[in-house]
C-alpha cells in the first residue's frame, strides 16, 4: 500500500510539473484482475494496461523509473516499446527478457478526479542448466564415492540421478550422490538430470569404473587320448584386465616343449600337444592384477576318468558336510 501511494503521489507531481500532453486515452479498468506475467528468459514479455475515456494522462514506471510518459519514451533500453492498439490499450513490450527485468511494473493514470495505478509483477523464468558435474572416475571396489551435479535455473531445478543399467531406477541423491562401499555391480554410466519445467531438462553423464581383484568364473578341463592335443581353459573377471599364469605342481609353465599358452582378453588357453601319460593331472590357473590374485585347478584327465573324479569330489564334499552337521549337532551349536 505504501508503494501504491508513493507511485500515485510521484506521478501526480510529475504530471503537475511537466504537464505533458498524452494522446487521448482512457482510465485503467480497475475491475479487471491483474495477474503476474511469467515469461522465459530470452522471450518477449507484454505487460498490458487497458484504459477508458476518462484518462487525461498515463505513464509506465518500473522501480519508480519512468519508462514511457504518454507516447514519449524515457527509457534508453532499445528492447522496450509501447503497444497501443486503438485507444483501449497502453501496454509495454520487452524483447529478449533477462532476469534483471524481473520486478514490479506500474501503469499510472491520471483522471480529472484522481490518480490510479495498475501494477503487474514480471516473473522471468530460466531453463535448468547443469554448470558443474563430476568428471569420469575410476575407483577401487569398497571405496566411498560422491558424484556432484550442480545446476541453476528459475525456479530452482530438481536434480535426479539414475544408473543406466537395465532397470535404470532413480537413486537417492540430489546435488550430491553418495555411494558407500561401491561394488562392481554399481559401475556404469550415471545420469544426472536437472529440470524445472521451463524447458527440456538438462542432462549430463558420469562414467564410473570400479576396479576389483580377479575372480575365476569358469574353467574347462579336458580328457584327450595319448598322442592327441589337450586344451585347458580358464576365464576370469577383473578390472584392470587380469594377467594369467599356468602352473603344474610348483612349476610355472611357458611356451615350448609341447606347451602353448594363449591369452584372449579375460580368458586363457593352455594347449598340450601330443599328450603323454606324464601330462595327465592337475594344472593351476592363476589370475592376477594389482588388486589381488585368484587361482583354480584345471584337470587334464585320462579318457574315461573325468566322471569318476568328479563323482569322487562330490562324495568327498557330501561326507564333509555330513561330518560337519553331525559335529554341530553333538556340540549343540
Amino acid at each position: 500500500m505504501d508503494n501504491l501511494w508513493i507511485h500515485t503521489i510521484w506521478i501526480t507531481i510529475f504530471f503537475f510539473i511537466f504537464g505533458f500532453q498524452g494522446f487521448p486515452v482512457r482510465s485503467v479498468d480497475m475491475q479487471r484482475p491483474t495477474d503476474n506475467v511469467t515469461v522465459r528468459q530470452g522471450d518477449t514479455a507484454v505487460i498490458r494496461c487497458y484504459v477508458d475515456d476518462r484518462v487525461s494522462r498515463v505513464a509506465w514506471l518500473n522501480r519508480s523509473n519512468i519508462i514511457f510518459a504518454g507516447r514519449d519514451k524515457w527509457s534508453l533500453d532499445p528492447r522496450v516499446e509501447l503497444v497501443t492498439k486503438g485507444q483501449l490499450e497502453y501496454s509495454l513490450r520487452i524483447q529478449k527478457v533477462d532476469v534483471y527485468d524481473e520486478g514490479q511494473y506500474t501503469c499510472s493514470i491520471q483522471t480529472k478526479e484522481l490518480s490510479l495505478t495498475s501494477q503487474v509483477f514480471l516473473i522471468v523464468q530460466v531453463p535448468a542448466n547443469i554448470y558443474k558435474v563430476s568428471e569420469d572416475i575410476t575407483i577401487n571396489e569398497g571405496s566411498n564415492v560422491t558424484l556432484t551435479c550442480l545446476a541453476s535455473g528459475r525456479p530452482d531445478p530438481m536434480i535426479t540421478w539414475r544408473l543406466l543399467n537395465p532397470s535404470a531406477e532413480p537413486l537417492d541423491g540430489e546435488e550430491y550422490l553418495d555411494i558407500s562401499g561401491i561394488t562392481r555391480t554399481q559401475a556404469g554410466r550415471y545420469e544426472c538430470k536437472a529440470s524445472n519445467d521451463v524447458a527440456s531438462p538438462d542432462v549430463k553423464y558420469v562414467n564410473v569404473i570400479v576396479n576389483y581383484a580377479p575372480f575365476i568364473k569358469d574353467t574347462k578341463s579336458s580328457d584327450p587320448q595319448v598322442g592327441r592335443m589337450g586344451v585347458l581353459q580358464c576365464e576370469a573377471s577383473a578390472i584392470p584386465k587380469p594377467e594369467f599364469k599356468w602352473y603344474r605342481d610348483d612349476k610355472r609353465l611357458s611356451n615350448g616343449q609341447g606347451i602353448s599358452i594363449q591369452m584372449m582378453g579375460s580368458r586363457t588357453l593352455l594347449l598340450v600337444s601330443n599328450v603323454t601319460e606324464e601330462d595327465y593331472g592337475n594344472y593351476t590357473c592363476v589370475a592376477t592384477n594389482r588388486l589381488g590374485i585368484h587361482n583354480a585347478s584345471v584337470f587334464l584327465y585320462r579318457p574315461g576318468t573325468a566322471n569318476n573324479i568328479s563323482g569322487a569330489v562330490a562324495v568327498s564334499q557330501s561326507l564333509w558336510l555330513f561330518l560337519g552337521s553331525l559335529t554341530c549337532l553333538l556340540l549343540k551349536c
